[in-house]
């Protein structure tokens, strides 16, 4: 293992900050001079922003124009966030660009070492509202700094295990579109109803147990934690005390704001042991309908003419056994729910791919500045 010399980050590069012209001065904004802020670091090529300034706005500001090619980090709010600006861009306070001073630091490598140090920043930031970090902060940072060549082949090295790691988000994400795309194939819009399904509420189709069973003591939930997942209104989620099941079971969220945003699946189907909260509806099969097609259908229509609240959200029991479902013929579901549990290997297995690329990606990225690569 190689040990290449370390020198202090602020004995490298220069450290420029931002500021923001005044909102009470209209002809300061709407210009031609992209001006970035935390929200637009979204990946590692800052390419566009999402508002920009004149040329008096810039004057008139605490802000200033980084040429292209600038290593840009979050020093607020989005500690570890960091980017490479591909056109010039006027920058806010809670950024910092940095110059390398020399030609002797590549800016991929630079942006490589400040990603790896994501998390410290995220643990050393201080503030009671919002975190942060000064530029003394970075400048105290020690980075090893091997000859260009070899910081370049560590990059490029980096970028082909980051590329691996896109890619397989992208067919993880191709594969996300399956069972959507098959519902549709096979059974039309839940809502529409286009191919004239008979309806029937959903109380007649499954077996609504909303997620309450006799709850275990104590001591044994302490003795069992983490035994088994646990499933609450959003999906699984960390262990918490509550009800113990054993049984096959479609788990519907309750309540919370995921009801009506749908950010996520708000049905999905549960084997095995599992904890379920009292947020949680456990539907479980009477033979009327096949579970998998009745949780295809929740997480494709819309449901909000079931849902109550507006602060709080909620699918109570009552609601959720009086909504219109269509039902299909019971061979059809059957069909379409063996071809989902195909798709759900396929998901575990690229799952599976997708931990193994992580961790080597992140062991890399350690080891490339710890001479071990």
């Amino acid at each position: 293992m190689k040990r290449w010399p370390t020198k202090r980050l602020g004995d490298l590069v220069d450290f420029l900050g931002g500021g923001t012209p005044r909102r009470d001065r209209p002809e300061y904004w709407g210009g031609d001079i992209p001006w970035a802020s935390v929200k637009d670091l979204q990946s590692q090529s800052l390419e566009t922003t999402m508002e920009t300034i004149t040329s008096e706005g810039l004057a008139n500001s605490a802000s200033h124009l980084i040429p292209e090619g600038t290593v840009i980090i979050a020093s607020r709010v989005g500690l570890g966030k960091v980017a490479i600006n591909q056109k010039p861009v006027a920058i806010n306070q809670d950024l910092k660009a940095l110059t390398p001073r020399t030609g002797n630091l590549h800016p991929r490598y630079l942006l490589r070492f400040l990603h790896s140090k994501a998390d410290y920043f995220e643990r050393a930031g201080v503030g009671a509202t919002v975190k942060g970090l000064t530029i003394a902060d970075y400048q105290r940072l020690d980075i090893a700094l091997p000859p260009m060549d070899e910081q370049e082949r560590i990059v490029n090295l980096l970028d082909e295990a980051d590329q691996l790691r896109k890619l397989r988000a992208q067919a993880d994400s191709r594969t996300n579109a399956l069972i959507p795309a098959l519902f549709h194939k096979m059974f039309g819009d839940p809502a529409r109803n286009e191919m004239g399904w008979p309806i029937k509420p959903f109380g007649e189709l499954a077996n609504n147990q909303d997620g309450r069973r006799k709850p275990v003591k104590a001591s044994d939930r302490a003795e069992r934690k983490g035994d088994y997942p646990y499933y609450g209104a959003s999906g699984i989620i960390d262990y918490v005390e509550e009800y113990l099941f054993d049984e096959t079971a479609l788990l519907i969220g309750e309540d919370g704001a995921n009801l009506l945003a749908r950010s996520t699946p708000i049905a999905f189907l549960a084997h095995g042991k599992y904890w379920v909260n009292n947020h949680a509806h456990v539907v479980t099969d009477n033979g009327n309908a096949d579970l998998d097609y009745l949780g295809a259908t929740l997480n494709l229509r819309d449901i909000s003419d079931y849902v109550t609240g507006s602060a709080q959200p909620k699918l109570n029991q009552a609601n959720l056994n009086r909504m219109a479902i269509p039902v299909p013929p019971l061979p059809l579901q059957k069909e379409f729910a063996e071809r989902v549990s195909e798709i759900r290997e396929l998901e575990s297995t690229q799952a599976a791919s997708c931990h193994r690329l992580e961790h080597l990606f992140q062991s890399l990225l350690y080891r490339a500045f710890d001479g071990g690569l």
